[in-house]
């Protein structure tokens, strides 16, 4: 095994990570396709915060993925751009899924986990489940720069620069 490949469970909750991230955006810009109140919006919204969680749960054996086994970079400036663009990405998948539980903690409302109902985070405060709930979409947003930058690295280092990047996170084929 080449040393600088990722381990194969660093590749496999990469992939699964992309594809619960996208099912989470997916769901919540889907809701707006629904009128408020709605069955298959709320359904949306359910699963928006279940798939959110999953997100945050899995992001910490991906850290320990990494860290038992880090993998060596390119040297310079893109090493130091990766490290800034990973740090950002990470603290997206612990971050956001922290703010919508904030937010459904102030708001008063049930944090649904596939079958059960996590503890709120705050107590009930309208005001705090506002600020809460800007900052998240806000973030959320920031979140589709990032994730297109992270993809739009990789494929520079793919077809520009022609290094192994890419393949190195790619699984056997």
């Amino acid at each position: 095994m080449n040393a600088n490949r990722y381990s194969p469970m660093s590749i496999g909750l990469h992939w699964l990570m992309l594809l619960l991230i996208a099912a989470v955006y997916a769901t919540i810009e889907l809701k707006g396709n629904f009128p408020k109140g709605s069955e298959p919006r709320e359904l949306l919204k359910h699963w928006h915060f279940m798939l959110g969680l999953s997100v945050f749960a899995l992001v910490w054996l991906r850290l320990l993925a990494r860290w038992i086994k880090p993998v060596a970079n390119l040297p310079g400036w893109p090493e130091r751009f990766a490290r800034v663009m990973h740090l950002a990405l990470y603290a997206l998948m612990i971050g956001l899924p922290v703010l919508g539980w904030l937010t459904l903690s102030a708001a008063g409302k049930p944090i649904p986990f596939f079958g059960l109902e996590l503890p709120a985070l705050v107590p009930v405060n309208a005001e705090r489940a506002g600020q809460y709930k800007e900052l998240h979409e806000l973030l959320g947003q920031a979140g589709y720069w990032l994730i297109g930058l992270h993809a739009v690295a990789a494929l520079l280092h793919h077809y520009v620069l022609r290094d192994d990047t890419l393949r190195r996170m790619l699984p056997r084929t």
